[in-house]
């Protein structure tokens, strides 16, 4: 099978996901029981549970790989970080810059802000109209590039239409690249020079460490080859500090279910709703669900629930990878204070 661009999933079937129904392949559960909240989205538990159709018995756990509790340890480390820093005179700041009123992207920015509230960190905001032009967009970049109170920033994703990206995120000083993803800063990457790294995969490396998934020799699958997850990842995944085995996946690959069923861990971050089905997977592999679609009933990860029947750990899309990535992007700015 391919990696497709989009995936198909019916109303039906994402309803009965969500409540846990045999439509969506698994007996129903009751509202309140751990595998009902596991149909809804829910992922605090620490043992994810799957009920085969037409059975009332859990007959196979996966381990969750709880990236909000992994987070929340970043965050108390990186607090005490920050500390340090201040009492050497250096006060961490992260910059955002934000173009537009879109809710998503306010949300986001929202989010980052509050993490660095927790942890000590300043919050620098800039905030553009919509029509803000490409010179203001890029005089903004320049103008935090030369903010010592900023010891990083980002430029919140997608910008309007009318302003080139590429442009804005090329001005950005690599020292103070948040995200890691700096043209500058993945070079560094490929030829293995200290720098800022992108923020998802290095939280899906922290998050394998931090619950002991071995990854030095083991065969890793990754679906989706996209500048901020898959690409980054293979690259990461194969330094020497790693020393794993990569299979990128991608649109073009003709059996992207047979790569995945020989992989230890497979990190599915190709954007196509319930994409990994069961039957990809080796029993007892690691499974990490990162892309996200958004459907008319909710949010959908790329792996689909039943896989938590056959995995041996498991990243859910929702408390998962996502924690993670704001975790790292905290970690970029502390560490860039303490380069200073």
């Amino acid at each position: 099978m391919t990696v497709e661009r989009c995936g198909k999933v019916t109303s039906e079937r994402v309803r009965a996901v969500r409540r846990g129904t045999a439509a969506a392949g698994g007996t129903a559960a009751a509202p309140g029981t751990l595998e009902g909240r596991w149909a809804r989205g829910s992922y605090d538990d620490r043992t994810v549970v799957f009920l085969p159709k037409g059975s009332s018995t859990p007959v196979t756990t996966a381990t969750l790989l709880d990236g909000k509790a992994a987070a929340a340890d970043i965050k108390n480390e990186l607090a005490l970080r920050v500390q340090a820093l201040k009492e050497r005179g250096i006060h961490p700041g992260l910059g955002t810059i934000l173009v537009g009123d879109d809710a998503g992207s306010r949300s986001y920015v929202g989010g980052k802000h509050r993490d660095c509230a927790q942890v000590g960190i300043a919050s620098i905001r800039v905030e553009l109209p919509a029509d803000a032009s490409q010179a203001d967009v890029e005089a903004a970049v320049l103008r935090l590039n030369a903010d010592p109170a900023c010891t990083g920033f980002i430029v919140q994703l997608p910008l309007p239409a009318h302003i080139d990206t590429h442009a804005v995120l090329e001005l950005i000083d690599p020292v103070k690249d948040a995200d890691g993803l700096h043209p500058t800063n993945l070079g560094r990457l490929v030829l293995g020079i200290p720098a800022p790294l992108p923020c998802t995969p290095r939280g899906i490396i922290d998050l394998l460490r931090r619950n002991r998934v071995e990854i030095t020799g083991q065969q890793f699958c990754v679906i989706g080859c996209g500048v901020t997850v898959g690409r980054p990842l293979g690259l990461m995944l194969t330094r020497s500090t790693e020393h794993a085995t990569v299979t990128l996946c991608h649109e073009a690959t003709q059996d992207t279910a047979a790569h995945a069923r020989e992989a230890d861990v497979v990190v599915a971050a190709a954007g196509v709703a319930h994409l990994v089905r069961p039957d990809w997977i080796k029993p007892g592999a690691t499974v990490l669900s990162v892309g996200l679609t958004r459907t008319v009933e909710g949010i959908l990860g790329d792996v689909h629930p039943d896989v938590s029947g056959v995995a041996g750990s498991f990243s859910p899309p929702v408390g998962g990878v996502g924690p993670m990535t704001r975790a790292m992007l905290l970690t970029n700015v502390v560490e860039a204070a303490e380069r200073m």
